[in-house]
């Protein structure tokens, strides 16, 4: 039989092969791809795809036996296909944007809110231009797609390649399958294949559809026994306020660059803690997450349990543990959740136990909205501070107040950015910002090139505003907490980063502090190079230090920066 008459046969040979390479080169680029960092672009990889291979072994098997795919086969596995694309495109993307890998299931239920983050912070007619362009690169790469699998199965109902093109593959599969770890490596030309990450993904989901083995998996509670002793004096308890700022990583320590950048205004804190009566103390500790899911910290520090596998942060929350809230409410505290960041109902809140959950719609901010989180730090601590710990009201709760404040202006984007406002009290009203202040806000450009300079800026307003409010608003026995939720993404932090995070306490108790030295803490605002444990170690050390009565100082306790004119405080009954 001449070569024109055979089945699915060519006008030649290399015309067979001209379209069997394009179609197989452009479904093989497809799931082969690596990250272009930094950024959410993608580069060519002159590798091999192992499930191309699989599949293409697969094609050959049913052409033989049934011939070339139809019409709505093909549009069936095109779409199969894009899925294995969308799957390559978020595994190699997510660590080098985030930090960490991708969680289909956990990821995506908060797609929405970061879309809504970036929308917020681009002109509508850029956010419309890109969700088009978006949508017609999609349309365009599915035809490309199904035209090329249509073309890679016609190609395979010629008979004569396919021995040829069967032992390659097998060869090659075998080569893969031979690989020895710490040996040879003989799969250098494939790929990382992508199943293992389908595999992962479907245990993810497993673990959330049917979580009933693995209740007994979460770690166990700390001993939330003691009085809070450590925190009395002769004024009374101490208000705590505990705040979780966004995106404040170890990176800002441990990379030169930053830290430079940083410096002054890390100055500026640490006169203003000087110049109100106080001290700090600092440390580090490993947050269960990275670039992002901020959640899983805030859970790890106010229950004291391992919530690195989100699954267990919903266990959790399901849960009937104790948390420091109840811990604080138990012994006289009143309990205030405040929250600027959440913008949906939140039902599952009420596992902490916080007296007053307050979220955005409830804070009563009355100024300019600034982006997707609309109220700026300072704002949010003016209004936290107006409501709660400012106790000149006759009528207001005198109870000492344990207070939880996520921050977001130092969440990425980081844009648009709030200029500092020297006027608390304007904060609290109608005028807290000028229109012009929003359009000069919005109009910085945001790019990717742009986004450590704006993360870096966004930590200078966060020093700027906490020591302006230390020096000349907070409550003169306010014990202040200050934690990263996580590094920020790997955009600003890059690529390996350890998972690091800051802790600050700052006070004008020198027992408390001393205390927390002998803990493992070291004076100031840098902390030392290693961290202390996980963010649940960090619950356990300040149980620890808040229960205590005063002890002797700890080893270079006599570095502590305190004013030479403030006493130590004094003890019930001392």
């Amino acid at each position: 039989m001449s070569l024109a008459a055979a089945p699915g046969a060519p006008s030649s040979a290399a015309a067979w092969l001209l379209r069997f390479g394009l179609a197989f080169a452009l479904l093989n680029t497809l799931l082969t791809f690596e990250n272009r960092w930094p950024g959410f672009g993608v580069r060519y990889m002159p590798r091999l795809s192992f499930e191309l291979c699989l599949l293409l072994v697969a094609l050959m098997a049913w052409v033989a036996w049934r011939g070339p795919l139809s019409r709505r086969a093909t549009h069936a596995l095109a779409g199969a296909f894009m899925a294995l694309v969308a799957v390559r495109y978020a595994d190699v993307t997510a660590p080098a944007v985030m930090g960490r890998p991708v969680n289909v299931y956990w990821d995506g239920r908060h797609a929405a809110e970061l879309l809504g983050a970036a929308s917020q912070a681009l002109p509508a007619w850029q956010v419309g231009a890109g969700l088009a362009a978006l949508l017609l690169g999609l349309l365009a790469l599915g035809w490309l797609v199904r035209s090329a699998l249509a073309a890679l199965s016609h190609s395979l109902a010629w008979p004569p390649p396919r021995r040829w093109l069967l032992a390659t593959v097998g060869a090659l599969t075998l080569s893969f399958a031979a690989y020895v770890p710490h040996g040879p490596d003989t799969r250098w030309f494939f790929s990382l294949p992508i199943t293992p990450t389908l595999a992962h993904q479907g245990a993810l989901l497993a673990r959330v559809w049917w979580p009933g083995p693995h209740r007994a998996n979460l770690s166990e509670s700390p001993a939330l026994a003691g009085d809070l002793s450590g925190l009395a004096s002769a004024r009374g308890p101490a208000d705590v306020l505990l705040v979780f700022a966004e995106s404040y990583g170890a990176s800002t320590f441990d990379q030169p660059r930053q830290a430079q950048a940083l410096k002054a205004s890390r100055e500026q804190l640490a006169d203003a803690i000087q110049a109100s009566g106080r001290a700090v103390v600092s440390a580090r500790v490993v947050a269960p997450t990275f670039g992002g899911s901020s959640w899983l910290s805030h859970a790890a520090l106010l229950s004291g349990v391992d919530t690195t596998d989100p699954a267990d942060h919903d266990l959790l929350l399901a849960s009937q543990r104790p948390t420091l809230v109840s811990h604080f409410a138990r012994h006289g505290y009143r309990t205030v959740g405040w929250m600027p960041g959440l913008k949906l109902p939140w039902p599952e809140g009420r596992f902490y136990g916080f007296e007053r959950l307050v979220d955005d719609a409830g804070m009563g901010y009355r100024g300019l909205d600034f982006g997707f989180w609309r109220i700026p730090d300072q704002a949010a601590m003016a209004l936290l501070h107006a409501q709660e710990f400012d106790r000149q009201a006759p009528a207001r709760d005198q109870r000492p107040r344990f207070a939880v404040f996520p921050t977001t202006s130092t969440h990425a984007p980081f844009h648009p950015l709030a200029p500092f406002v020297t006027d608390w009290h304007r904060l609290t009203g109608t005028a807290a910002y000028t229109p012009d202040d929003v359009r000069f806000a919005l109009a910085a450009p945001l790019t990717v090139s742009q986004t450590t300079p704006r993360f870096l800026e966004s930590l200078r307003y966060q020093n700027t505003w906490m020591a302006d409010y230390l020096r000349r608003l907070a409550p003169p026995s306010m014990v202040m907490v200050v934690v990263g939720d996580h590094q920020a993404p790997a955009l600003v932090s890059g690529a390996g980063a350890p998972w690091d995070v800051p802790v600050h306490v700052i006070s004008d108790d020198p027992s408390l502090l001393h205390r927390l030295m002998a803990l493992g803490f070291v004076p100031g605002l840098t902390p030392a190079p290693h961290p202390l444990g996980p963010m649940t170690q960090l619950t356990r050390l300040l149980l620890t230090a808040f229960d205590a009565p005063a002890v002797h100082e700890a080893p270079g306790a006599e570095h502590l920066a305190m004013p030479p004119s403030l006493p130590a405080r004094s003890t019930p009954g001392s």
